[in-house]
């Protein structure tokens, strides 16, 4: 366990936590799982899947990785669940150069980011709307949450703005830094 419960990061890409959760529907369970990066609590990949497996947890890993640029050292967090611990994953894991990190067996609150993130997932999307028909149908609102969540809900630990402005926040302050750190170079290379 790399993260020992301090779910904090002090830039984009440094710290993920991952789980999924299991909606069902009149044609069977539908599994949704979801990448959050902690930074800005933005959910950086989801996928939903008719079966349990390390697909699952790996499709949504994917997304995130073409959704972001990694540029330092990445961990990853997980519970011990059997996708999580799955050579495939720990390979692909290994592959991006990220670090793996494990919760330990039937503690949530060793993984209580992304088991908040899953509570608010079920009470604001799947609790609200019963029955559900089947994957379309929850593939398609967990879409419209996601978007809804980084895009404008306002979170209290960011100053009330969404994940994505957080973020864009952190970038331009970045490139300020950057082009002050520069700038006195080249104006004393102009002397």
């Amino acid at each position: 366990d790399l993260v020992q419960r301090q779910f904090t990061a002090a830039r984009p890409n440094q710290l993920w936590v991952a789980d999924f959760t299991y909606v069902a529907t009149w044609r069977g369970f539908v599994y949704v799982a979801f990448v959050i990066d902690v930074f800005a609590r933005r959910i950086v990949g989801w996928r939903a899947h008719t079966r349990m497996q390390t697909d699952l947890v790996l499709d949504a890993l994917e997304q995130a990785l073409h959704d972001r640029e990694l540029d330092g050292r990445l961990v990853v967090h997980t519970d011990r669940g059997s996708q999580y611990v799955a050579m495939r994953y720990t390979e692909r894991l290994a592959e991006m150069g990220a670090a793996p990190s494990l919760g330990s067996v039937g503690d949530a609150y060793d993984n209580a980011l992304a088991e908040s993130v899953i509570g608010l997932f079920k009470t604001e999307v799947i609790h609200r709307r019963r029955p559900w028909k089947g994957f379309d149908d929850v593939e398609y609102a967990t879409l419209e949450w996601v978007a809804w969540c980084n895009q404008q809900r306002l979170l209290e630990p960011l100053g009330y703005v969404p994940p994505a402005e957080f973020e864009e926040q952190f970038d331009r302050h970045q490139h300020q830094q950057q082009a002050a750190q520069t700038t006195p170079m080249v104006a004393g290379a102009l002397n």
